[in-house]
């Protein structure tokens, strides 16, 4: 994997507002999937499919419908690509019931370990907002419940844009609403995320920085020419390292 790396001089300190996806950054998307597949592997009498190949897909059909139907909800375009990636592994036909169900669990997903405490820890220094491509029900139910109520700053999702990332319309929305409320350039703003699809690429295109929370082992969102200014497994890295360059 070629890595492109930016490199300025620039301290993690210098930027005043951290803009999240979240779904594959602060909560585990993967596993969040894999786990919502499982009624319909255990219907089927199937044992795990190979996670890997299994992400690829989802990946794959979810992207195809998020270009194909941009207004639709995130819950509802999970319900309507149900039946396809059933279809896909040879699975029995969802019920309607099944495939809502499917389309509903977003919001159960977990948190990342270090999610909530690197939030509040960096709280303390930036503004916290959201970029994400999840509808606004799906997302308060993961910030009143896996997230723990956490409180941001702001929060902007694809059903309040009317289009999915990696479209470059979700940016210019946020970047707007961040100069509007705050008086914040783009030089201020840093992607944080893990998605290199979704959200680093874009961001790139913006001309943002960007700090890739890599995640080990994510698959969602991979590509073979990342781009980023900074690179960490986790938040809470980033966290401690804006701490240290800060004097905290």
């Amino acid at each position: 994997m070629a890595e492109q790396r930016i490199t300025t001089t620039e301290l993690l300190t210098d930027f005043k507002v951290l803009c999240f996806d979240v779904y594959g950054t602060l909560v585990d998307w993967e596993s969040g999937i894999l786990k919502a597949l499982q009624p319909m592997l255990e219907k089927s009498g199937k044992s795990d499919l190979d996670p890997k190949q299994t992400l690829a897909t989802c990946h794959k059909v979810s992207s195809a419908a998020q270009r194909e139907s941009p207004g639709l909800a995130y819950s509802e375009l999970l319900t309507t690509i149900h039946p396809k990636i059933c279809q896909t592994f040879g699975l029995q036909e969802p019920t309607e019931q099944e495939s809502k169900a499917f389309g509903a669990s977003v919001g159960q997903f977990e948190a990342f370990p270090d999610s909530v405490s690197a939030l509040k820890q960096l709280s303390k220094r930036y503004k916290l907002v959201v970029l994400s491509n999840v509808d606004n029900a799906s997302f308060a139910a993961t910030n009143a419940g896996p997230l723990e109520g956490f409180k941001f700053d702001a929060v902007f999702t694809a059903q309040d844009i009317g289009s999915y990332k990696p479209d470059l319309r979700n940016f210019e929305y946020m970047l707007k609403e961040v100069k509007s409320r705050w008086g914040f350039e783009k030089e201020q703003v840093l992607s944080t995320a893990q998605s290199q699809f979704h959200d680093h690429h874009p961001a790139r295109e913006m001309g943002m920085d960007s700090a890739w929370i890599y995640r080990p082992d994510a698959i969602m969102g991979n590509r073979d020419d990342p781009v980023y200014r900074w690179k960490f497994d986790t938040l809470q890295e980033l966290a401690t390292l804006a701490d240290s360059e800060g004097g905290i």
